[in-house]
């Protein structure tokens, strides 16, 4: 399990070959709240966006992500659903409980490499806020709702 912010920017490397292939620009999430695949930029000077479906990475290193073959990256066809970064971004967005309490603003994402599994949400209540009480993470195992004013999770199970 690692968050997102970790992930950022690693190479990706083929492991036939050895060949660094691109870097890991965000992540591609379903309104289920799965994490469906990874962003991946490739190229020198132009650069272009592609996905790579996280059942088909090799493994995922402190240092590199690893897949079996190149071929694995997709052109990026249409946008994804949602992104932590990009379009549809869900960084800074509300959360709020099932109750209708309001838990603070996304900033990153904990999640299970293999699975795609989201643990957990790294939110803020603001910068003084940061300062005063830190970071704050919500754990939830269940499916959030992402909607497009906010994301509903459910906080009972912690």
């Amino acid at each position: 399990m690692r968050t997102f912010s970790l992930l950022k920017g690693q190479p990706v490397f083929e492991t036939k070959s050895g060949t660094k292939i691109g870097e890991i620009t965000d992540l591609c999430i379903a309104s289920t709240g799965k994490v469906e695949g990874l962003l991946v930029k490739k190229g020198i000077f132009f650069k272009q966006t592609f996905f790579l479906d996280i059942q088909k990475v090799a493994s995922f290193g402190w240092d590199g992500v690893m897949v079996e073959d190149t071929e694995y990256l997709e052109k990026l066809k249409e946008s994804p659903e949602y992104t932590l970064n990009h379009q549809h971004s869900l960084d800074g967005m509300m959360m709020l409980s099932k109750s209708g309490e309001s838990l603070g603003l996304l900033t990153d994402v904990y999640f299970q490499e293999e699975l795609g599994t989201i643990v957990g949400y790294e939110i803020t209540d603001g910068f003084f806020s940061e300062i005063t009480e830190g970071k704050q993470v919500i754990q939830s195992g269940k499916p959030v709702a992402i909607g497009k004013d906010a994301i509903i999770v459910d906080v009972d199970n912690t």
